[in-house]
């Protein structure tokens, strides 16, 4: 996030667009909710009528994978009424002329055509957000899980630069991460290209400064991202893969490509709290300790580092993470001697300039946001204040394309995928709660009555959902909040699994699979 959580009770206006806050950020809803309360407008944009879109003053209940032509959209209203901000445009980006030429043909009547709103409402949100003095727009995986996920936060950074709202307390740009510590794993090297801090492994100083710390060769190349090692896999070109706190066996979009790639494999090694489905595959599993049985950091999706504190003891035969991987490195002949989890925080603050700042002392009581540089920083609660990282904020015009897969006769439903409030991923954890179960117990499908009456289903009735790469049976629950030709499952579930069905396509850039569109059939199972 550009901005911090506690933020968003203090802002004009919220633009929540592919995010259902309340179920998978219900903190984060308490503070928008307060915002409403104290008079923020809200608007909404998502496939599903959502809790937050009760709330909203204008909701958008868009096609999946039309959220490039929405944005578009609004930035052509905007110009079009004369409510960007120049002084901001002038002083603080480049490459306006550009936007503008790319959006002109983005009318509301042709957006609204793409979408499936109305186009009034198009205008009446473009200038609900414009017309705030600090509007924040907050995104989750509705919008990036796309075969143009990158294009997608683009055009909503274009959005937020073009009305001068990076830079701002309670405004900016701000994806909510999937995972309590999603952000520090990113922040510690977790993508293909980066290491710690997202310096570049293609940097020959970076390299030759983390080769001088650690005392080992280490290569320039730019790495896979989970999908392209599957696929690498499968064709025999990965030999082995250590799997730990990951289980792709649930989560990964077509789980019988998955199967196959980790069965081709010579050598799995999984390590986790619980034998999960991916577990079940290993040649070697390590069992873990849980994050109530270690010390740590968690940093979270507002940049904020913050302390986790031992419990309770680890179970016997499990160990910390860190400790496994400190084992492992020194059987291998690379000597570590961590003794607790401050020291490994004291080397990143030594490799890492956004948390050259921060150490266990400091954070004893209270989180620091990155970046912080020194020890006497206080942390930063929103980016870009002064400047962007480069300077100025760069306009990256894009345009709407169609999801990999369109319906047809055969497949006659566009399916979206996503999470509900009871259960946390593949339900590794909380699939072991027994209140949570009785909550949320099991797969399901969501369809509109008029198509369910169409099909002769009823709500509750076991139904047959098959793609072009598998099939499951699942529960219909029949709804009014999802439009007719649209579906949705929650992906949470091994059996009755969402991810049999979805697409391995993947955005060109950041390599992220489009979860959130595939087309489906849905047919009555006979009695």
């Amino acid at each position: 996030m550009t901005n911090s959580i506690k933020e968003i009770e203090n802002t004009d206006v919220m633009f929540v667009t592919g995010s259902n806050t309340t179920e998978n950020h219900p903190v984060i809803a308490t503070y928008m909710k307060r915002a409403k309360k104290k008079g923020a407008k809200l608007i909404v944009a998502d496939p599903r009528r959502i809790e937050l879109a009760e709330l909203a003053d204008v909701y958008l209940q868009i096609k999946p994978g039309t959220n490039i032509a929405l944005s578009n959209g609004m930035i052509h209203v905007i110009l079009k009424n004369n409510l960007q901000d120049k002084a901001y445009i002038d002083e603080r980006t480049e490459g306006f002329e550009d936007l503008v030429e790319a959006v002109e043909k983005y009318t509301p009547e042709y957006v609204g055509e793409i979408c499936g709103v109305d186009p009034e409402d198009i205008v009446k949100a473009a200038k609900l957000y414009a017309e705030g003095e600090k509007a924040g727009i907050y995104y989750t995986m509705g919008i990036t899980q796309h075969r143009t996920g990158t294009h997608g936060v683009m055009s909503l950074s274009n959005l937020a630069l073009v009305t001068g709202n990076i830079g701002k307390e309670s405004a900016g740009i701000n994806p909510l991460r999937g995972q309590n510590n999603v952000q520090g794993a990113c922040d510690m090297g977790g993508l293909p290209a980066d290491l710690p801090g997202y310096q570049k492994v293609i940097r020959p100083e970076v390299i030759s400064k983390f080769e001088q710390s650690w005392g080992v060769k280490l290569s320039s190349k730019v790495g896979l991202t989970l999908s392209e090692m599957m696929d690498e896999a499968a064709h025999g070109n990965i030999k082995m893969l250590y799997v730990f706190g990951e289980n792709p066996m649930v989560s990964d979009p077509d789980i019988n490509h998955v199967k196959h790639a980790l069965e081709h494999l010579d050598f799995l090694v999984v390590q986790d709290i619980f034998m999960t489905e991916t577990a079940e595959l290993a040649d070697v599993v390590l069992p873990a300790a849980s994050f109530a049985e270690k010390d740590g950091t968690f940093s979270n999706t507002e940049r904020k580092v913050q302390r986790i504190r031992k419990a309770v003891e680890p179970i016997e035969g499990t160990k910390p993470d860190w400790l496994i991987f400190m084992e492992i490195l020194n059987k291998l002949g690379i000597e570590k001697k961590y003794r607790h989890p401050s020291q490994i925080m004291d080397e990143i603050a030594s490799l890492t300039p956004s948390y050259a700042g921060i150490n266990y002392d400091r954070i004893e009581e209270n989180g620091i946001q990155w970046p912080c540089p020194t020890t006497n920083h206080p942390g930063t609660k929103y980016l870009h204040s002064a400047a962007m990282a480069r300077g100025k904020g760069l306009f990256m015009p894009v345009h709407q394309v169609d999801s990999a897969e369109i319906v047809n006769e055969e497949y006659p439903y566009l399916l979206t995928t996503g999470r509900v409030l009871y259960h946390y991923h593949t339900r590794t954890m909380t699939g072991r709660v027994d209140g949570l179960n009785k909550k949320s117990p099991e797969s399901y499908i969501e369809i509109a009555a008029v198509e369910a009456s169409k099909l002769g289903i009823e709500d509750g009735e076991m139904v047959k959902v098959s793609s072009r790469r598998g099939e499951i049976e699942t529960k219909a629950k029949v709804t009014d909040i999802v439009e007719d030709n649209v579906v949705f499952m929650p992906f949470h579930f091994a059996k009755g699994a969402a991810n049999m069905l979805t697409n391995t396509e993947r955005d060109d850039i950041a390599k992220i699979p489009e979860l959130k569109v595939a087309a489906v059939k849905i047919e009555k199972i006979a009695k």
